[in-house]
């Protein structure tokens, strides 16, 4: 098999957006010698549909923390609804953007990596409610995805059963928070590489060092 970065996001995870330029860049690096793989972990699934204010105090608290440490902006548009959770609309949820990462991977499994990052460009940055199908238009068209398609499998029962499947493939990773990225090497060999943001010439070098070591040959 070729070694594979797991990267473990939630597309509703404000650390995940502020680690969004980071992983775009190891991709773009090192996308001829890796496999990428994007794996949703479904941090928001109530039973019943919450709506923002049961976050926004939370967020409000904490959102800044993640501008200083990552440099990256939330866009006024999404903090109009974190500000004012009274007069928004959204019901913050991981399946329905989960469910679109599996359907975009059948058209570009390959790019799997900038789609997350425009996900959580369009939440994070834009305020666009991932909740809402028209949330996804642009992308499509970004993409050249067929929108009939796309809306069709993205309301469909075997596609929402395979974003269920990585949330569950995600806890049998051990992931207990995002961002999360692990290597793997070989059947049974995985490399922790981060869990939660790192800065990517840090994340560069574990991966370096990780693939020198899978690389030497044994001692002896």
């Amino acid at each position: 098999m070729s070694p594979t970065i797991y990267y473990c996001y939630d597309a509703w995870c404000g650390w995940c957006y502020g680690f969004s330029p980071v992983i775009n860049r190891l991709f773009d690096e090192f996308r001829r010698r890796l496999a990428f793989e994007v794996l949703s972990g479904g941090m928001i699934l109530p039973d019943v549909p919450r709506p923002i204010g049961v976050m926004a105090p939370f967020i409000q608290k904490n959102y800044k923390a993640v501008e200083e440490r990552t440099g990256i902006r939330f866009g006024e548009d999404w903090l109009w609804h974190i500000m004012n959770p009274d007069e928004s609309d959204w019901f913050p949820g991981s399946e329905k953007p989960a469910i679109a990462l599996c359907v975009f991977k059948d058209y570009r499994h390959e790019l799997a990596i900038p789609f997350a990052a425009d996900l959580q460009r369009a939440l994070h940055a834009d305020g666009r409610d991932l909740g809402d199908d028209e949330a996804y238009r642009h992308l499509l068209d970004k993409y050249a995805i067929p929108h009939p398609e796309f809306y069709e499998k993205l309301h469909s029962e075997e596609y929402r059963e395979k974003a269920y499947y990585e949330f569950a493939l995600v806890k049998q990773l051990q992931v207990t928070g995002f961002p999360t990225v692990l290597l793997q090497v070989s059947d049974s060999r995985f490399y922790l590489l981060t869990r939660g943001f790192t800065e990517y010439e840090n994340l560069r070098e574990r991966i370096v060092l990780a693939l020198r070591e899978w690389d030497a040959p044994p001692a002896g």
